[in-house]
């Protein structure tokens, strides 16, 4: 695996890669590998036969009171998970290689709609900063194709939003989240949890596994789900940042006609801020 962290480095790697024809498969990260990255990484080497990667914590998508300075910076034993994964390149890029005239005066692609609420809501021009870096990388490194997971829901849907209005062409392709055996999604951010809190972290995918099977059993009363929902992540000791039921298309707020939904979730666990997501489609079956 060659590691790059220039642009012009980076172009030039993957245009050697085209002229052999090879198809290009990125995987955009924040560093601090984990299991659901490398699958990630994996699912891209199955549909591509060249592997990017990319580690860059990007300043752009922090907010001022969140944790830019602590995010965890892990490249050497990142760089071995690739390694072992089938990467075949890892740009690992500056602050100020990738913003050479400074952040105040950036470009910014916001993608409207998705991007709003959930997520969005909480965290103000974080998926501003999260569309403008990623389609940086995106003409960076001109991919065939993008692999992220679902468990950021809603980023996956501003990308792919982005990349339809935008007439990109990148295939985006999601990755179900991957999951620890006691059902709590992984996250370079667990590990800022103690061990009590570890321990308590389940209740957030048991949650939305107790909304979810009451809608498969035709409950529609969204609100009074909802309600219950936040009760019982207070009643385990999480502090519940938002919790919702949406059309899992548009993540539009879900109507009882809606027949495909995602169910959403953050909530602070100590100093640290969880999200998950549970996918619940009720549409008819065939028989």
């Amino acid at each position: 695996m060659n590691v790059v962290k220039t642009v012009a480095d980076l172009r030039a790697a993957v245009a050697r890669a085209r002229g052999e024809d090879k198809r290009i498969g990125f995987v955009p990260t924040m560093g601090n590998l984990h299991a659901g990255h490398i699958a990630l990484v994996k699912k891209a080497g199955q549909r591509a036969d060249f592997v990017v990667a990319s580690i860059f914590v990007n300043p752009l998508q922090f907010g001022p009171n969140e944790d830019l300075a602590s995010y965890p910076r892990t490249l050497a034993a990142d760089q071995e998970k690739l390694f072992d994964a089938g990467c075949h390149l890892l740009f690992a890029p500056s602050v100020e290689e990738m913003y050479p005239h400074g952040q105040a005066l950036q470009t910014i692609v916001r993608v409207p709609g998705v991007s709003e609420g959930l997520c969005g809501g909480s965290r103000p021009g974080h998926f501003d900063g999260v569309s403008t870096v990623v389609s940086k990388l995106f003409n960076m490194v001109l991919p065939d194709l993008a692999v992220f997971g679902q468990k950021d829901f809603q980023q996956l849907a501003v990308i792919r939003t982005m990349v339809r209005d935008l007439n990109m062409p990148v295939q985006i392709i999601g990755e179900p989240t991957m999951r620890a055996e006691d059902g709590l999604a992984l996250s370079s951010r667990n590990g800022y949890l103690s061990a009590d809190e570890r321990a308590t972290a389940p209740a957030l995918y048991r949650t939305l596994n107790q909304l979810a099977d009451a809608i498969r059993n035709g409950d529609r009363d969204y609100p009074a789900l909802l309600a219950k929902g936040q009760q019982t992540l207070q009643a385990a000791g999480l502090r519940p940042d938002y919790l919702e039921i949406r059309n899992a298309t548009d993540l539009q707020p879900a109507t009882a006609d809606t027949r495909e939904l995602v169910i959403l979730v953050a909530a602070f666990l100590g100093r640290t801020r969880l999200i998950d997501n549970l996918l619940v489609d009720i549409r008819p079956t065939s028989v």
